[in-house]
């Protein structure tokens, strides 16, 4: 099992995910690799809250341009954690 921080990469900082916040739902950048179970005991262990629901999508990297030059962004992956009633992560944005 990996270590809770190689598992959780960041927060998602985003008008739809501070608006989630409202219905005790958590978003995260994850680790590509780690699966539903990994994720949920790290965001227990890390931030020590019972997570009810989770939920992960797989996004893809966009086309960006510079001039001529093409390139592409990587591909990541996105958890949303569903906290019990009455749990919070405290400076959600902060972190």
């Amino acid at each position: 099992m990996r270590d809770a921080r190689d598992v959780l990469k960041s927060p998602v900082i985003s008008e739809k995910s501070v608006g989630l916040v409202e219905e005790n739902k958590y978003s995260f950048w994850v680790n590509p690799a780690a699966n539903k179970i990994e994720i949920k005991a790290a965001v227990e262990k890390m931030f020590k809250v019972s997570v009810v629901e989770l939920r992960t999508m797989s996004v893809k990297g966009k086309e960006k341009r510079v001039g001529k030059y093409v390139g592409k962004t990587s591909n990541r992956k996105k958890a949303i954690a569903t906290l019990k009633a009455g749990d919070k992560i405290e400076n959600f944005a902060g972190l």
